[in-house]
């Protein structure tokens, strides 16, 4: 069973992962679960297995319909103030928040702590040990926030978690699908919020792209932006965007057909 495989190829497993086949049956079943689908993938599908069968849940880059998606326009230097306003605010008792980096989730982790609120971080600098631990804390609800990179995007389940909120975008587009996907699982409903700011423009543009949906953006009342400061042109990217939204159709014609 090959999970995650995307995220394999994009840590530049490939080779780790040929040299493990190799010592395996050639008679056997193989199963490749991801939950994005792009072109490197199918190749690895096509070397690694014999006339496979393909089972779709839903379309590639597709949020989960039971997440209430909501983008919060705010300036940089406000958003930990918004964070901890929102957290309290909504009675936020178990959410991720998510940052791109892991200077960033140490210093909002830091940030909560000294507002007293029940934190911890989680991120590829911590020992396995320290993760286990960390994780274990935020699903008995010992831990109100678990504030983490996009290692904890994937292959965390925690029953019935209501909230996610995106600190930061992140840098591939592809994430943002993930780590929304922490939320709203088993049917349950979820909720997650992004926190844009004026130099996000890009990233949520490229989101957007992915999705092939908007994402309309709102304010928080105190937190309004300053509409004087100037944003990144998102045309600058537009031609990305467009290659992404083809691409998406061109799948998705594929599969109808």
């Amino acid at each position: 069973v090959l999970d995650e495989a995307d995220r394999m190829l994009d840590m530049g497993f490939i080779d780790d992962i040929r040299s493990i086949m190799q010592m395996l049956p050639k008679q056997r079943q193989t199963l490749l679960f991801s939950a994005t689908f792009a072109p490197p993938i199918r190749k690895l599908a096509q070397d690694f297995m014999k006339n496979p069968e393909q089972v779709e849940v839903a379309a590639q880059n597709t949020a989960n319909a039971n997440v209430e998606q909501h983008v919060i326009a705010v300036d940089t230097a406000r958003k930990r103030s918004l964070l901890e306003r929102l957290i309290v605010d909504l009675n936020m008792n178990q959410v991720i928040v998510f940052c791109k980096t892991k200077q960033s989730v140490d210093q909002v982790n830091r940030d909560l702590q000294r507002r007293n609120i029940a934190a911890q971080a989680i991120h590829g600098d911590k020992s396995q040990q320290t993760r286990l631990e960390t994780l274990a804390a935020f699903k008995e609800g010992r831990l109100r926030v678990l504030v983490a990179t996009d290692v904890a995007a994937r292959g965390l389940d925690i029953a019935e978690l209501p909230f996610v909120i995106n600190y930061e975008l992140p840098t591939q587009p592809e994430d943002y699908v993930h780590r929304i996907g922490r939320t709203g699982r088993a049917g349950k409903k979820g909720l997650a919020i992004t926190l844009f700011s004026a130099e996000d423009a890009l990233r949520l543009e490229e989101v957007e792209a992915a999705l092939d949906q908007r994402l309309p953006q709102q304010w928080f009342p105190g937190f309004e932006p300053d509409l004087t400061k100037s944003a990144p042109d998102p045309r600058r990217h537009s031609k990305t965007a467009q290659k992404q939204r083809a691409k998406k159709r061109a799948l998705g014609s594929k599969g109808k057909r």
